[in-house]
């Protein structure tokens, strides 16, 4: 059971209080935003709370046991920092996100009320919606290792040990057509198609500087190139932009061996029964299924 500060419990036991709600949000690269339902800024923590009136929250619903709980946010994209061509790039997919009520005369009497991530977000019309989970939501997710056929390590960290820095893994190019989620770049001549199929491509230069996007699909066409990646880049690609492109692997024994010679470190189980070993029934005179028996 919590219990709220001693100020902020005297506050509330007054009868008059001054309370509001403040949100901070955390993207994945540690960017830090709040904001607040206040009619002006507030500040703790090192976090400055911009004031917003132009959204409204649900009914937090919270139950026992392990069910996710779950509050949905809705408001106008007011802020200057929270626009709706930042949402559609993905900035705030899998955000932290932390909900005080606070006493804005005095912001030392505050309390944590709900903690959790963002989840769905839809945007439209200068409006958005986001769902928020709470942690529960974390144990729905798979942790540690899966027995699996393919590997389950991730092509470049340290179980897997391919340096993807390496000449033979990456490749500079530069962009000489772009046509929604198809990109045709100059300079990766000398790779094979689908070298970089279910690789990553991380733009150089031009509107989506510093974007990494996953490539659905390589093809070598003569000298050229051709990316097509699982969703457009959230902005539009110049011609001339720049980009590096990393190797991908589909997760397979025989890819790890042949591609990348890295068979040792194969994090996968690839002799384990299929499908059609475990629906596999026993018939009489199948010398597999009677334990060598023979009749004499």
């Amino acid at each position: 059971m919590r219990s709220l500060p001693a100020g902020l419990s005297a506050h509330l036991a007054s009868g008059i209080t001054t309370l509001c709600s403040c949100w901070r949000i955390t993207r994945s690269d540690g960017a830090q935003l709040g904001f607040t339902d206040h009619d002006r800024a507030l500040t703790f923590d090192g976090t400055a709370f911009e004031a917003q009136s132009g959204y409204a929250a649900s009914e937090m619903e919270s139950a026992l046991g392990l069910s996710v709980d779950n509050l949905e946010a809705a408001g106008a994209l007011e802020s200057g920092r929270l626009d709706e061509e930042q949402l559609k790039a993905g900035d705030f997919d899998h955000a932290e996100i932390e909900i005080w009520r606070v006493n804005w005369q005095d912001v030392s009497q505050r309390f944590l009320v709900r903690k959790g991530h963002l989840g769905e977000v839809t945007y439209g019309d200068g409006r958005f919606a986001a769902e928020i989970r709470g942690l529960a939501h974390l144990f729905n997710q798979v942790k540690g290792r899966i027995y699996q056929a393919g590997c389950d390590a991730e092509l470049g960290d340290q179980r897997c040990g391919i340096d993807l820095d390496a000449a033979a893994w990456r490749g500079e190019g530069v962009v000489t057509k772009a046509d929604g989620a198809s990109l045709e770049l100059s300079g990766l001549g000398a790779f094979a198609t689908d070298w970089f199929t279910r690789g990553i491509v991380e733009f150089e230069s031009g509107l989506n500087q510093g974007r990494k996007m996953r490539i659905r699909r390589h093809r070598r066409i003569g000298a050229v190139a051709r990316i097509d990646l699982w969703s457009p880049p959230p902005q539009a690609v110049v011609i001339g932009a720049s980009v590096i492109v990393q190797a991908g692997c589909d997760k397979a024994l025989a890819t790890c061996s042949t591609k990348f010679a890295n068979a040792a470190n194969f994090r996968g189980f690839p002799h384990m029964p299929g499908n059609d070993f475990v629906m596999q029934v026993a018939s009489a005179g199948d010398p597999a299924n009677d334990g060598g028996r023979r009749e004499s």
